[in-house]
């Protein structure tokens, strides 16, 4: 139905959360025919599946919800191969309480800005993706499709930068993060790859203690 009005009106179009399968013929067409349609999917859909929401905790529901480990590795393959653009954060704050309750009950979302980067290292780490697609999908894609000139290192754009360890070992302590809500599913998982200091246009906003 997007597809067709983008068709109609000429409009320019992200379609922001492509988690199955399903949906890549489409989109595929849509980006042959030369529509300006942009894709993305979130951090959760690339790492995550159904099966980690075995124990029912809420944490694990988000919205969309987590898919089939084969549909994790179709949109990993289409981000790969660019047919995805962007690789968001989907960072979505919960109240404790909102997450205390039964799983149906309990709010979608999770907490995905702090634990971008390392859990997108995971990808890194398995050989899904190289560090350049990565950042292509979490920095440069985005920017472009914006309008910014923030997203690359080059003379005169923006000094929006993240230092970052790719290889240092942590277990992510969900009551470390910096967030208010502290609903991430990632709370004690071994991750590699740590965010050194984080500079926006060349002024330090965050240093790890």
């Amino acid at each position: 139905r997007d597809i067709a009005l983008l068709e109609m009106t000429g409009a320019r179009y992200h379609a922001d959360q492509i988690t199955t399968a399903r949906a890549l013929p489409a989109l595929a067409r849509a980006k042959r025919n030369g529509l300006d349609i942009t894709a993305g999917t979130s951090i959760h859909h690339l790492t995550l599946n159904e099966l980690d929401i075995a124990d029912y905790r809420t944490f694990f529901k988000v919205k969309p919800p987590l898919r089939s480990e084969e549909d994790r590795q179709a949109v990993i393959e289409a981000l790969r191969d660019g047919l995805i653009d962007i690789i968001s954060s989907m960072h979505t704050p919960q109240d404790e309480e909102s997450k205390r309750l039964p799983f149906e009950e309990a709010a979608s979302g999770a907490v995905g800005l702090e634990t971008l980067l390392p859990a997108a290292l995971r990808l890194y780490h398995s050989g899904d993706l190289t560090l350049a697609e990565l950042f292509r999908a979490m920095s440069l894609n985005p920017a472009k499709r914006l309008g910014l000139a923030s997203g690359r290192l080059t003379e005169g754009a923006p000094a929006d930068l993240v230092l970052f360890d790719p290889d240092a070992p942590f277990v992510l302590d969900r009551w470390k993060l910096n967030s208010k809500s502290k609903n991430t599913p990632f709370d004690g998982a071994r991750m590699q790859g740590k965010v050194l200091a984080t500079y926006v246009a060349g002024t330090p906003v965050f240093e790890a203690s």
